[in-house]
């Protein structure tokens, strides 16, 4: 398996992951770092179809056993009606500004890496930083059982290295301006090395205007599926155009792993 190959996921800091956290959130993460930080340690291929499929993670390598008996999985499909409110819950603190980013192909998806450890998120009082985000089509989560063309990824890391993920649903509309800086240098192939956007990317003016959200906890969506992580659902999507949508779907025209069942989990809402 190429070096390449093994920039499919992302790791936690547990179940014989490697995992090279940055010694200050402060400093900059160096391109080294950032590829442990985020990606497993094993190097079974994995796919979205046939024998390698969602439905056959589980038997690929043993370190994968999360896909097949994990309790917490992800993603989960919301049924909106049935979310209770909890007015306990901190709202989400998203500290966002215009920052750079580098666009990788891992094969499995298109994924901006952070320049800097410059952009964060606060959830029930703990702060992680942003490490990188990345797409899906159609979208991974699901409301009232219908999914989205397609779905964004933030993925942040605490200074504990424990994962929250920012989940935003994507549907076919409006241009993306923020979105186009990096739409216009889509890696069509895998790559070995990050192509560095010329303009920096200003998150803050993506997101929705309501930012009320579905919190839950689950796993990664892709192997190992290690759980334990934190994840954040905004309830209101954003738009992109479809030339915009269509563009991705060229490289990848599905990449998502299905619903997995909610278990004994309880999804709130704030």
């Amino acid at each position: 398996m190429e070096k390449k190959r093994l920039l499919v996921s992302f790791a936690l800091s547990s179940l014989s992951l490697t995992l090279i956290a940055c010694s200050s959130p402060e400093q900059e993460s160096s391109e080294k770092e950032k590829a442990n930080v985020e990606h497993e340690a094993h190097s079974a291929e994995w796919s979205y179809k046939g024998e390698t499929g969602p439905e056959h993670w589980g038997d690929l390598d043993p370190a994968n056993a999360a896909c097949l008996n994990g309790k917490e999985q992800s993603p989960i499909n919301i049924e909106i009606a049935q979310v209770p409110a909890n007015e306990k819950l901190e709202n989400l603190e998203l500290n966002y500004i215009p920052s750079d980013f580098s666009l990788i192909n891992n094969g499995h998806t298109v994924q901006g890496n952070a320049e800097k450890t410059d952009n964060s998120i606060v959830v029930d009082g703990k702060e992680y930083k942003l490490i990188q985000f990345h797409f899906h089509t159609p979208s991974e989560h699901q409301f009232n059982g219908q999914s989205f063309d397609m779905e964004i990824h933030l993925v942040h890391q605490d200074a504990d290295g424990q994962l929250a993920v920012l989940g935003l649903m994507i549907k076919e509309g409006a241009s993306n301006p923020e979105l186009e800086k990096a739409w216009g240098v889509l890696p069509k192939e895998e790559t070995a090395e990050g192509i560095k956007l010329t303009e920096p990317i200003d998150l803050m003016s993506m997101l929705p205007k309501d930012q009320q959200s579905f919190r839950y906890n689950g796993s990664l969506t892709t192997p190992p599926c290690t759980e334990g992580v934190k994840w954040i659902v905004l309830e209101q999507p954003i738009e992109m155009s479809k030339e915009q949508i269509d563009s991705f779907r060229q490289i990848f025209p599905d990449n998502h792993r299905p619903v997995q069942p909610l278990e004994k989990r309880e999804v709130m809402k704030n």
